[in-house]
């Protein structure tokens, strides 16, 4: 049978394609421009003459130190899931006593319980700990929120390895530990990405925490730094969006290069 060509679906697919390149182009072109330019030709119009002097002058607003500082509380949050999240898992699908899942029920409770709703007491106990305006303090809870959507991720996509494997390394003499390391986490690459990959987006994008458990501009990260692009005059436009492309190239790379194992990580998702 002969295919005919389905325009109303290309028809759609331009409309999307305009739509999704529209801000990007508008983002960019802006950045690429000075802000005297940009104030009288408009967000739409294209650079008469191209700047890179907004992104030198994003470093010199103090953007290299945010930087460093959000790379190292998203690093500090990627090594607590990792080192807490696959155990965790690992016991909760192969552990068949009713307190385990009871403590997994538990635990899942807190995607249930937004940020903003538990910020007081939050900030309460990191002032009293001695944590506030210090990068631990926002390092903690960012990863405790993380923690119960990355369980169930990762729990799911044990689920998915075949019992079998286990029975035979069990045979053969396994300890739960060998089993653990030498067959669990090789076959659970794809859960261990995803994980990663969120845990990254939600320390890297992070805004609450960083605002109300940080003060002094040494512990600013980049969500933050974004408002010395504010000032009394105005607000320097073509400075915020270089800043806001250099704030989400590393995401971005991140995600390139583990974007096959999440979308197997994902699909693993509440087991077989």
């Amino acid at each position: 049978m002969k295919r005919r060509p389905n325009y109303p679906a290309g028809a759609g697919s331009l409309v999307w394609l305009f739509l999704v390149g529209l801000p990007l182009y508008v983002m960019l072109g802006a950045t690429v421009q000075s802000r005297s330019d940009y104030a009288q030709n408009g967000p739409l119009s294209f650079p008469d003459h191209f700047t890179l002097d907004n992104y030198t002058g994003a470093f010199g607003e103090g953007f290299g130190r945010y930087l460093l500082n959000t790379v190292i509380v998203t690093a500090c949050v990627i090594a607590i899931v990792l080192l807490l999240v696959p155990p965790l898992a690992f016991a909760i699908v192969r552990s068949r006593s009713r307190l385990t899942s009871g403590v997994f029920r538990l635990f899942l409770l807190g995607l249930a319980i937004p940020a903003q709703a538990v910020i007081v007491p939050m900030f309460y106990l990191i002032s009293k700990a001695g944590l506030y305006d210090n990068l631990i303090g926002v390092i903690l809870p960012t990863a405790a929120f993380c923690l119960p959507i990355s369980a169930l991720i990762l729990s799911g996509t044990m689920r998915d390895i075949s019992p079998e494997l286990f029975e035979a390394m069990a045979i053969d003499g396994a300890q739960p530990r060998q089993i653990f390391f030498r067959l669990v986490l090789p076959l659970s690459k794809g859960g261990l990405s995803t994980i990663v990959v969120f845990s990254a987006l939600q320390a890297w994008n992070g805004f609450l925490f960083p605002l109300v458990l940080t003060q002094s501009e040494s512990t600013k990260l980049i969500t933050l730094g974004l408002y010395n692009f504010q000032t009394e005059h105005g607000i320097n436009i073509p400075g915020l969006l270089a800043a806001v492309v250099l704030s989400m190239m590393p995401v971005l790379l991140v995600y390139l290069f583990a974007r096959r194992a999440l979308v197997q990580g994902l699909m693993g998702v509440g087991g077989k």
